[in-house]
This record gives structure tokens, C-alpha cells and sequence, in this order.
């Protein structure tokens, strides 16, 4: 940050400050916690942690209607399962408070790490939650499909009773005539 000079012009400081705009994160140096998430929030959303990658699945085509089959569902190769995605973030976490309290600076790669964790979990909901989208949209339909072929055997055995007086219903032989 720029220091008021005396006997620096307003268009020095000026170009100080853009410079110091410029400079922010891309490799400045890391003065406090809150340089390093200015940084990461600044990122474009690049995969700047490459050696903590996980599979993502890839984006799901929209389903067609002219095939019913599960083939339209995306195949997932997460190999986290959300324990392991919890044990992961412990972990981090743990290893993070213990940088954080010594006197190394290792806490910008775990933070950086626990960042990635973070990332991984956004990811995994938001993969699941598409997936629950999905799936809720195919019982959706098939739930139409069984109100239709409830409908269609209902209808059939009215006709069906219709033809065939007697079958399915009160006959007139159960019912007692009344004597006179």
C-alpha cells in the first residue's frame, strides 16, 4: 500500500496505486491470510490446484425424449464418497490449525488445499443435485405413465362390465325379490 509522500505528485501516487492494483494476485507477496483469499477469489476459476484434482463428472447432456432408458443418465466417476470427502476436509483442517499455530508458513499451501476441499464438496453437491433433478423429472414421468395405465384398466373394465352384464357387479339373481 501506498504511503503519502510529501512532495510526490497526485499522478505519482496514482500510477503507484495502479501498480499495486496490477501486482495483486499474481505473486505478490503473502502478507496475511487476507492477501491469500483476496487471490483465490480473484481466480478465474482455473484448475490452480492440479496435484488435488478430482474427477468431476462431465456436464449431462439434456435427455431426449425419445429415449426412455437409463442410457441418458451421466456416468459418474467420482472416487470420493462423502466420508472420505469429510475425512479429507478433517484433515486439512487439522493439519491447517497446526501451521497456523507454529511458526512455519505452510498454511498458504493448506490453505490452499482446504480451499481445494471446499471446491471438491461444491462440486460433489452440485453433481448430486443435478442428478436428483434428473432423476426427479424420470419418476415424474413415470408417475404419468402409471396414472395413464391405471386409467386405461379402469376404463377397460368398464367396458368390460358393460358387455358382459353380471360379471364384476350385483346381479339381479343375489338380490331377493320381494314377495307379494
Amino acid at each position: 500500500m501506498s504511503v503519502l509522500q510529501p512532495g510526490k505528485s497526485s499522478f505519482t501516487r496514482e500510477r503507484e496505486r495502479e501498480r499495486e492494483r496490477e501486482m495483486r494476485g499474481i505473486g505478490g507477496p503473502l502478507l496475511c491470510i487476507g492477501d491469500l483469499l483476496s487471490d483465490v477469489g480473484e481466480c478465474d476459476g482455473g484448475d490452480h490446484y492440479h496435484h488435488l484434482k478430482v474427477d468431476s463428472p462431465p456436464p449431462s447432456p439434456a435427455p431426449s425424449p425419445s429415449t426412455p432408458s437409463s442410457s441418458s443418465l451421466p456416468s459418474l466417476n467420482l472416487n470420493l464418497q462423502s466420508s472420505d470427502l469429510t475425512k479429507l476436509f478433517q484433515e486439512k483442517y487439522d493439519h491447517l490449525n497446526k501451521a497456523l499455530a507454529g511458526t512455519d508458513h505452510s498454511w498458504t499451501t493448506l490453505t490452499l488445499e482446504l480451499c481445494t476441499a471446499l471446491e471438491t464438496a461444491s462440486k460433489l453437491v452440485h453433481s448430486t443435485n443435478s442428478l436428483v433433478r434428473l432423476l426427479l423429472e424420470k419418476v415424474e414421468k413415470l408417475e404419468g405413465v402409471v396414472k395413464r395405465g391405471d386409467s386405461a384398466i379402469a376404463a377397460a373394465k368398464a367396458i368390460h362390465n358393460s358387455l358382459t352384464p353380471g360379471v364384476g357387479s350385483v346381479s339381479s339373481r343375489n338380490i331377493e325379490q320381494p314377495r307379494l
